[in-house]
């Protein structure tokens, strides 16, 4: 590590919204020698909450070689320093730093009161008032901007000592201002609560450098929140009452009786809501309770004769050229007839042809319908499959570009469309339910008037949502809703064994392991070496021929992050074989680890709503546009731009996004992912690389949702005792819920 000392001759580059900023630093000792200034000037990039042109820094950091832009300081830690003598007082003044003083003025400042002049600025402003040119308003103006720099300063500073982020500081104080010192001493669990991006973790150490006792009630009660808030990232809306108790007490090292003390008063302030023994942060049982109460009231009951419906059904069949068995009829007359309908089945059973039927009843009938999926890929599918535009549930709803993606507090105002704006529609169809989160089907429910059927599409045999909820499974479970199960496959001649294989699985069965199928293989492999190897060879050259596509649509899911044959090194490996360094390609380094390159294939990891896209046409014409880049959309990187700190990723659709390198933490490789991250996508061709591992991972849903993302080819590379495992275990991760029992109070 590096240190420079200098004062700030220009600035090239800033982006206010985080600080990032490129600038040139004159080196100190040869600031007053204008010819060495040009020779020996510094290029500096870094994170800066602040910074004016001629200010004093004091940096530390390293000296790295940009591809383009030659030799440049990387800055680490940086701390602004008073200009000590004359003419560093002159040349700040001057340089504009404040406001209201241009060089002339500033001349006469420093003559007047020499290197006295930052204490008179500060501590006797009315002195300014002395000087020609300057009112006693504007000295009074002077002193508060000069006072404001030095406070924020200040409280970097201080705020830096805990160890956070430029960032984090910049958000932290401009929260709180001057009442920043006591807040953090006195409470700084009020960060976790009120500040993105500060958790318990943070602010609990930040408590134990100011000396906050262990069974403070801040401490505690932030803790439980926060374990509330942890659970919700694991999928849990509630914890049983034992169970918090004891997460609590663990995470915050006290006894379960200060535990139970301070649960009484999170109840009391209504931050937490007791239901029998179970325990929910505010926030999801209302979310349950008022999606359970808005779905009841939508189940309307329709007048509709069976004889016109099954009238109209045989001439959709004709129209249509489609045949439909009985339950398949039943199902249509079902959405026809009641407010809410569910539509559940394995892949082949025939969902796809049950929903154009319910949707050319619908057309025949003049109902103004709307088609929407949780994702851009399930979106895409569904489109192609019925014939009609589907959107995603986010566009669907208007997602608004002003809020922020945080699991642990969902927001009301996310959408546009809602009850005071509902859409305009008479039916929605929703495919890839297992999908929707209940934050998600909240905002859903909310925006859809009284009137409007609601037609919920979706297998109950897939992974839940990566989101907080049991939303699909809770409400088929509640019996409360008509719903319609296909079982009946239909697929298996077109389409081969996977969807066989699929309905095997589900069932318990192990699928002939022969190879003598021309879409379900096995590759018995032993060692994690050879299973890399085979992995490599398919993706690269024997699938995109064996089912004429490219290797960038061959997707590789793997059950595990960790471990030889998990997603984080087989990206670092597939990157090597698929994408490797070129000098035509630029590529950027993210810590110490994480290599991003032109023409990876990359995914998005959270929702982002602001994030804006683009769709140009010919001579870069911009021909649409829009927000929002969501969880498991798909990618490749077309541009690096090391110098304004920033990547390009084209999306579906040809959707262009500019990331700035401050959100590369939204992104991640993915030549291959994790199968829960494969949900409501579909692959021409899917490779499963197996190993041992923890059995709460390796179970019968997560094989059964892998195998149905493929469309013409699987192939599973590894032991077949671990996938006779898989088959065989049950025993799914308990998610709890509870909309089941809300929604038959």
């Amino acid at each position: 590590m590096s240190e420079l000392r200098g004062y700030v001759d220009h600035i090239i580059f800033r982006k206010p919204e985080n600080g990032y900023t490129i600038f040139v630093l004159i080196p100190e000792g040869i600031v007053d020698d204008e010819e060495l200034a040009s020779e020996y000037d510094i290029t500096c990039t870094g994170i800066f909450a602040s910074l004016t042109e001629g200010e004093n820094l004091k940096m530390t950091g390293e000296y790295v070689t940009h591809p383009n832009y030659g030799r440049q300081f990387s800055v680490k830690t940086h701390e602004v320093v008073v200009p000590q003598g004359e003419a560093a007082i002159l040349r700040y003044l001057s340089s504009g730093a404040v406001k209201g003083i241009g060089p002339a003025l500033a001349k006469r400042i420093v003559k007047a009161f020499k290197a006295d002049t930052f204490r008179v600025m500060e501590e006797e402003p009315e002195r300014l008032a002395e000087i020609k040119g300057i009112s006693m308003r504007m000295a009074t103006e002077i002193s508060d901007y000069v006072t404001e720099k030095k406070d924020l300063r200040d409280a970097m500073v201080f705020l830096s000592e805990f160890g956070l982020g430029t960032t984090l500081c910049l958000r932290i104080y401009n929260e709180y201002g001057p009442k920043t010192y006591d807040i953090v001493k006195e409470n700084p669990y009020r960060l976790a609560e009120e500040i993105p991006g500060v958790g318990f973790k943070i602010a609990d150490d930040i408590a134990a450098k100011e000396g906050i006792l262990l069974n403070s009630e801040f401490r505690v009660q932030c803790g439980m929140l926060y374990v509330l808030g942890s659970a919700a990232v694991n999928g849990h809306t509630y914890l049983p009452e034992e169970e918090m108790i004891r997460q609590s007490a663990s995470l915050l090292r006290v006894d379960e009786e200060t535990v139970m003390e301070n649960l009484r008063t999170l109840e009391a302030d209504q931050k937490v809501i007791p239901v029998e023994e179970k325990i929910y942060s505010s926030v999801y049982y209302y979310l349950e309770k008022n999606t359970a109460a808005l779905l009841r009231a939508l189940d309307e009951r329709y007048e509709v004769l069976p004889a016109e419906v099954d009238k109209t059904i045989a001439q959709i069949e004709k129209e249509e050229d489609l045949t439909f068995d009985e339950i398949q009829k039943e199902a249509i007359f079902a959405a026809a007839s009641r407010g809410i309908f569910v539509l559940t089945g394995g892949p082949g059973t025939g969902k796809t042809t049950t929903i154009r039927g319910i949707l050319s009843y619908f057309e025949k009938e003049g109902l103004e319908i709307a088609l929407a999926a949780p994702t851009g890929r399930a979106a895409k599918r569904m489109t192609e499959a019925t014939g009609r535009s589907a959107k995603t549930l986010h566009r669907l709803l208007e997602v608004k570009n002003t809020m922020e993606d945080d699991i642990r507090k969902p927001r009301r105002g996310m959408f546009d469309r809602n009850e005071d704006n509902p859409l305009e529609a008479d039916a929605v169809i929703v495919d890839e339910m297992s999908m929707v989160d209940i934050n998600l089907m909240y905002a859903l429910v909310r925006a859809i008037p009284l009137g409007c059927r609601l037609i919920l599409v979706g297998d109950v045999n897939q992974l839940p949502s990566v989101g907080p909820g049991n939303v699909l499974k809770d409400i088929i479970a509640s019996d409360r809703f008509r719903t319609v199960k296909l079982e009946k496959i239909f697929r298996q001649d077109t389409t081969g064994d996977i969807v066989l294989s699929a309905h095997q699985i589900r069932e318990g069965i192990l699928p002939k392991l022969d190879n003598k199928s021309r879409d379900f293989f096995f590759m018995q492999r032993s060692d994690a070496d050879s299973i890399l190897s085979v992995v490599r060879d398919l993706v690269e050259t024997k699938m995109p021929r064996y089912v004429n596509t490219t290797p960038f649509e061959v997707q590789v899911l793997s059950p595990m992050k960790k471990g030889y044959v998990g997603v984080e090194n087989l990206n670092v490996r597939l990157q090597e074989y698929l994408n490797p360094k070129h000098p035509s390609k630029a590529e950027h380094l993210f810590g110490e680890e994480k290599l991003l390159r032109v023409g990876d294939k990359v995914m998005q990891i959270k929702n982002n709503y602001q994030l804006e896209w683009k769709v140009y046409g010919k001579n870069r014409f911009e021909i649409d546009s829009g927000t929002g880049v969501f969880n498991g959309d798909l990618g490749i990187i077309r541009e690096i731009n090391e110098f304004a700190s920033f990547l390009v990723v084209e999306f579906d659709e040809g959707r262009m996004v500019e990331y700035p390198f401050r959100l590369q933490e939204e992104l991640e490789l993915a030549y291959a992912t994790t199968i829960h991250k494969s949900q409501g996508s579909e692959y021409p061709a899917v490779v499963i690389p197996l190993l041992q591992g923890p059995e709460m991972l390796m179970h019968r849903n997560l094989i059964y949702t892998a195998i149905t993302r493929a469309q013409k080819c699987v192939v599973l590379v590894g032991d077949p005792k671990v996938f006779v495992s898989m088959i065989q275990n049950t025993n799914q991760m308990i998610r709890y819920s509870g909309l089941r029992e809300m929604l038959t109070m």
